[in-house]
């Protein structure tokens, strides 16, 4: 039979299958497998008694090879009947032989039969080192046999109790493998529970003691790997902390090895060097205080595992650090652990850890790392300094900023949080504080936040890299929000306000102020515009939270600059939006913080006044009252303001919130963040005026004066105000003490109380008063003197522009300035001359003169009797009031007979002269151009009357006599150089003699004084002219050429005549000398070429004084001697100098001097200067001009070069003559250099 022939070929194929049994076996036992396999066979032969022991186990071995390779047909065959798998079981722990079964899928009755026959050899075994094979059959049962220990605890019960024998055993393999089973045991949840009983009472002391003395990594493994089984239960936990603390209670370190508590084990495992010992160990006490770290973490701290594990830190294994990270997080949620300063001894491996792993691409270990050190960083007590060291400190800051770069997003979010922890004081306070560290960290991180894209515009939830750019975002503010508080903290620590080892002298960016500065640039340049458009797009209440306390923590950062940061914040509209309604209660407390600071700063901008303590409280209550309940759109808020409380309500809610809105508007105009329309918010201000006046009430002053203000600058864009609203100002200004209460420095305020009559008349003057007390006008006095070096106007600011336009449309106003001259102090009155300096400057149509005339002489004689002549030259209001007086007096272009007012003035300005002293600089200059020009800016009989006081003012003369002598002394090569101001004084006296000499000749009037000079040093004045300036050079000329007009003989004049070293010598005058005295020969030659020289500069006004002096001089000579005279215009030097000044083009004869020169040498018949050809080629080219178009000097000019080349050649004649009549006006007083100089006196 085929069957017959398969059996016997299986049975000669070999051993697992015999031929002696085989035969008589069912031929469904047999399994044609290389080799062929009969399960009859194996079994019978395992059971046979004559078989030999060495036959039995070849058997057995081959047999345990055929379930390696083919278990699965061997089980399926055995589990045809369970009898036979019983019996099969029974025979094999009947041999001894268990660990066949470790591969095989028992059915249930063999399993129980396998957990019987264990049972059983392990009651028989002798030695206990002999049931090692079967506590690693059980341990591999269990790993095979899915509820095997269920079936275990709860049917086989009474194995646990050689498993502790094994577990007591001396033997580390019997120990590892019973531990190994434990461990199965306890894998499961019901075995774990059945068992809590067995391990609370005999086990647990047992096994601790085992993990305390294993030797061999096979125990410490297994060990390890049942302690993470029970530790998964929080009973368990309980149990072995229970042992383990009462281990440590006691102080003796012996004791607390012998009793092999927890934390004491895992720490002698931490300091093995097997790294994987070591992660099991920071896995064990991980899985502990993940349970409770508050109950569990002091056993741990106090056995000192902290400090081991920070020395974990060092590694370069990635699981060992992210498990020892793991654990000191935990350990983190303990008081204890920073009391016990482990995070001092720590925090260097953690900065070095973090800068080591963020060169690896492990993210989770990057986020892990940082959020420990964020937890370390948060809840370091304020007490316990962290980084002890300047370095350390820095390489934190620096770890951070890499951490920030890092282009995952996960990881630079906890990086930010940790920039947020780390911003505190006493992290930051070892001196110096590294701010220049600090800007670099808060830079990196705003610009990762601007370096983020945009999140798109949509209404549906966002996906999760938006959410975590959000995060990202939240969290960066939060920081730059610290590192403003930071600031804050600071500037109440002198040691953090700078480096105090910066080298004296210089400069470092490592200060405060530096900081600070940096935080408000940044949060301009960054901040501000990264949040608004990441909020434009999605809306997060609490990043605008965050965002709104930086904005409000920034107004304590740089105090001095509260007011200009509040301004820059006003000037987007952003600020107000968030007065609307919002369901956020902390978005609505931090908008109204923020508004809060923003009113105060405003508040204590605006106020000058010293006592302003109690406004500022009862401001600070109101707002912090009204402004969370602040919630109305911008129709609502208008609706809010005109209403009225009703009288029998006792609720004050209403006025509050009126008084509060007043404020936010107040605050948003003064920004320029006009979010209201003008003129409703001046109809809706105008109602609450009418309320406020029909229910009598009074608004507090600052609430008055946010009122006034608003009302100021709508007023352009609203209709007048009517009586109503008018009184209702009156009544509460008249019921205020002090005006400056409620005002605020603005140009459109000033205009509005000076636009009405109602409130000018009254409050008018007051007004005025606080408006130049607040003015600044240093920049004022700058642009006036720029202006005086240059042509053009000057570029004055715009309040005091706004001024000049009040003044110029309103001359009741000037009245009020004048009257503030004499009532206001001297800093006032000095702003308030000013303002009318420069008004009646610029603007000259304006006939105010009659008007201020009076009052001038009004407020000069105040002056003058209620001071001495030292006040009077320490006044700083006088030398403006007088120069005020001088530009009044300058607008009148036209002669004119001088009034009572204007001798009265001329009589105290002259008066005034003579109290002072030649230094009196300020005082002088004003004063001699006053009386200059009432000298030459009247009529004749005017004139005579101006010349006769003058004379006779002795002090005056004696003056002049004084001042005329400071030009000797200048410049001399010891003392120093006059100023500008002195150099115009002796221009002034100059010219003012030079008149007054003129005047007198002219009129003969009578003198009581007597001016004393000496020639020689007048005429070496201009011939020694060592750098003088040109107009004094000029002045001087014109004083010399009055006393050459009246042959040096003058009853004002006394001339001194000091000898000369050759007259000495010789005791008789030359001929010519005599001729010519006082003056000498060589003096008259030596002025020729001194005139000669100066010409040559071609300055226009030196110019006309040389010319005229030359004319002069000549008649001179001329009539003393005339042989000198024609030697004097003879000389050939004349030719030269007409040739150089003709050198200037086409025409250049065409100019009044040159005329003048060339008319000045006709008349002397030079013909060797100027012969008769170029006279008629002269002519020539003058009739080829357009006459009409020549200016009126220049005509005047021409016609007497004309008139003398007539009376030269009487054949000569010109057409067109009597075109060329030429006047000179009579009106011509300029203020040249601050000297008042008739042009008319210089060119007659």
């Amino acid at each position: 039979r085929p069957g017959r022939r398969a059996m016997e070929a299986a049975a000669g194929a070999g051993l697992l299958v015999c031929e002696r049994l085989h035969p008589r076996h069912d031929p469904r036992w047999l399994l044609l497998l290389p080799p062929p396999l009969c399960l009859a066979c194996v079994i019978e032969t395992l059971g046979d008694g004559g078989a030999s022991l060495v036959r039995k186990k070849h058997v057995l071995s081959c047999f345990r090879d055929v379930l390696a390779w083919h278990a699965v047909p061997v089980i399926q065959l055995l589990a045809q009947d369970e009898r036979v798998c019983v019996h099969f079981i029974g025979t094999l722990f009947g041999k001894s032989t268990p660990f066949t079964l470790t591969n095989t899928k028992l059915p249930f009755q063999g399993v129980h039969c396998t957990m019987r026959g264990v049972h059983h050899f392990l009651s028989k075994a002798a030695t206990m080192r002999g049931s090692l094979p079967m506590f690693n059959l059980l341990g591999k049962l269990a790993d095979a046999i899915p509820g095997l220990a269920d079936i275990l605890v709860i049917e086989h019960g009474n194995l646990m109790e050689h498993l502790l024998a094994g577990l007591m055993y001396p033997n580390e393999g019997v120990k590892a493998a019973v531990c190994y089973l434990y461990g199965k045991l306890y894998s499961s949840p019901t075995s774990s529970e059945r068992l809590s009983v067995h391990f609370t009472e005999r086990l647990c002391d047992l096994f601790l003691a085992t993990l305390g003395n294993a030797q061999t990594k096979e125990l410490q493994v297994n060990c390890l790997g049942l302690l993470k089984e029970l530790l998964n239960s929080d009973h368990f936990v309980s149990v072995i902390m229970s042992n383990s603390r009462r281990g440590t209670d006691s102080e003796n370190t012996e004791l607390l090895e012998g009793e092999n508590p927890l934390p004491l084990v895992l720490k002698k495992l931490l300091l093995s060097r097997d790294e994987m010992l070591q992660v099991a160990s920071v896995q064990c006490m991980t899985a502990v205080l993940v349970h409770s770290p508050i109950k569990y973490a002091p056993a741990f701290i106090h056995a000192d595992i902290p400090e081991f594990l920070f020395e974990c830190l060092f590694c370069t294994n990635e699981i060992l650090l992210w498990s020892v990270y793991c654990c000191l997080l935990l350990l983190t949620e303990e008081r204890l652990f920073f009391s016990k300063c482990h995070t001092v001894y720590g925090i260097e491996s953690v900065v070095r850890s973090l800068k080591g792993i963020l060169q690896l691409n492990n993210v989770e270990l990057h986020k892990q790392g940082l959020l420990l050190f964020t937890e370390i960083l948060k809840r370091q007590p304020v007490e316990i300094k962290l980084f002890t060291n300047l370095t350390m400190c820095k390489d934190a800051i620096g770890v951070l900023v890499e951490a920030v770069k890092c282009p995952v997003l996960e990881v630079a979010v906890e990086a930010v949080k940790a920039v947020a922890a780390i911003l505190r004081k006493d992290h930051l306070s070892c001196p110096p504080v590294q701010y220049v560290e600090l800007q670099k960290l808060i830079e990196t991180m705003l610009k990762r936040c601007a370096d983020l894209s945009l999140p798109p515009i949509n209404r549906r939830p966002a996906n999760k890299a938006v959410l975590r750019q959000g995060q990202f975002l939240l969290s960066t503010v939060e920081g730059f929000r610290n590192a403003c508080r930071l600031a804050v903290e600071c500037q109440s620590d002198p040691l953090a306000q700078e480096n105090a080892f910066t080298a004296p002298g210089s400069e470092s960016e490592n200060t405060l102020s530096s900081f600070s500065e940096f935080l408000l640039r940044i949060c301009d340049s960054l901040c501000i515009p990264i949040v608004l458009k990441h909020s434009e797009r999605i809306s997060s209440p609490a990043l605008m939270e965050v965002f709104i306390s930086t904005l409000s923590t920034l107004f304590s950062v740089v105090p001095s600059m509260q007011e200009k940061f509040s301004r820059k914040l006003g000037i987007s509209p952003f600020s107000y939006l968030f007065v609307l309604p919002s369901s956020n209660p902390a978005l609505n407390q931090a908008c109204s913080s923020f508004l809060y600071s923003m009113c105060l700063s405003l508040h204590s901008a605006a106020e000058k006044m010293e006592d302003s303590s109690q406004q500022e409280r009862e401001m600070s209550e109101l707002l912090q009252r009204s402004l969370p309940q602040l919630n109305y759109s911008v129709p609502e808020s208008l609706t809010l303001l005109s209403e009225t409380p009703d009288p029998f309500c006792l609720d004050e809610a209403l006025r509050s919130h009126q008084y509060c809105l007043l404020l936010l508007l107040y605050c948003a105009y003064a920004l320029e963040d006009r979010f209201v329309p003008e003129a409703e918010l001046f109809s809706a201000i105008r109602n609450f005026l009418l309320s406020v006046q029909d229910q009598g009430d009074c608004p507090p002053l600052y609430v008055f004066r946010a009122v006034l203000y608003l009302l100021a600058v709508c007023q352009d864009k609203g209709e007048a105000l009517d009586s109503s609203p008018l009184c209702a100002i009156r009544r509460v200004l008249e019921n205020t003490s002090d005006l400056s209460l409620v005002y605020i420095h603005h140009p459109l305020l000033l205009k509005f109380f000076l636009r009405y009559s109602e409130l000018m008349g009254r409050f008018g003057r007051r007004i005025l008063q606080l408006w130049f007390s607040w003015e600044d006008y240093s920049q004022i006095e700058t642009e006036d003197a720029v202006s005086g070096l240059s042509s053009g106007l000057p570029d004055y600011p715009n309040s005091f522009t706004t001024l000049l336009h009040i003044l110029k449309g309103n001359s009741s106003v000037v009245l009020i300035l004048l009257d503030l001259v004499c009532l206001s102090t001297t800093e006032v009155a000095h702003k308030v001359l000013m303002t009318l300096s420069t008004f009646l400057k610029r603007n000259e149509d304006v006939v105010v003169c009659d008007l201020l005339r009076s009052q001038f002489l009004q407020i000069l004689k105040q002056l003058l009797v209620e001071s001495r002549s030292t006040t009077l030259r320490a006044s700083k209001n006088l030398p403006l009031l007088l120069r005020l007086l001088f530009l009044v007096q300058l607008r009148n272009e036209a002669e004119r007979e001088l009034d009572s007012t204007d001798f009265k003035l001329l009589h105290h300005v002259s008066n005034l002269c003579g109290k002072c002293r030649p230094g009196d600089v300020e005082l002088l200059q004003p004063s001699l151009n006053f009386l200059y020009w009432s000298l030459h800016q009247t009529t004749t009989c005017s004139q005579q009357r101006v010349v006769a006081v003058l004379l006779s003012s002795v002090p005056l003369l004696e003056l002049l006599q004084k001042v005329l002598e400071l030009t000797w002394m200048w410049p001399c090569r010891s003392g120093p150089a006059l100023s500008p101001s002195e150099e115009a004084l002796l221009c002034s006296a100059w010219l003012l003699t030079a008149s007054l000499l003129a005047h007198q000749h002219r009129y003969n009037s009578e003198v009581h004084q007597m001016i004393s000079l000496d020639v020689e040093k007048v005429l070496n004045a201009v011939i020694f002219r060592r750098k003088k300036p040109a107009l004094l050079l000029g002045i001087i000329l014109q004083f010399l050429r009055a006393i050459l007009r009246q042959n040096f003989s003058s009853s004002l004049l006394v001339l001194v005549v000091q000898p000369t070293a050759q007259s000495r010598m010789e005791p008789s005058l030359s001929e010519d000398d005599a001729s010519l005295y006082p003056l000498a020969t060589w003096q008259v030659l030596s002025l020729v070429v001194s005139l000669q020289n100066l010409l040559v500069q071609k300055d226009l006004l030196l110019s006309q004084t040389v010319v005229t002096c030359l004319e002069v001089l000549m008649e001179y000579l001329h009539r003393r001697n005339q042989g000198i005279a024609l030697h004097v215009v003879s000389q050939p030097w004349n030719r030269f100098l007409l040739f150089t000044l003709l050198d200037g083009g086409e025409n250049s004869f065409l100019h009044p001097e040159i005329l003048r020169l060339m008319t000045l040498f006709v008349r002397y018949r030079s013909s060797d200067i100027i012969s008769q050809s170029e006279i008629s080629q002269i002519l020539q080219e003058a009739a080829k001009a357009k006459l009409a178009e020549l200016p009126g000097a220049t005509s005047h000019a021409l016609r007497l070069f004309l008139l003398q080349v007539r009376v030269l050649t009487s054949e000569l004649g010109f057409p067109g003559l009597s075109y060329l009549w030429f006047s000179i006006h009579a009106t011509n007083v300029r203020c040249l250099g601050g000297v008042a100089v008739s042009l008319s006196h210089i060119a007659d």
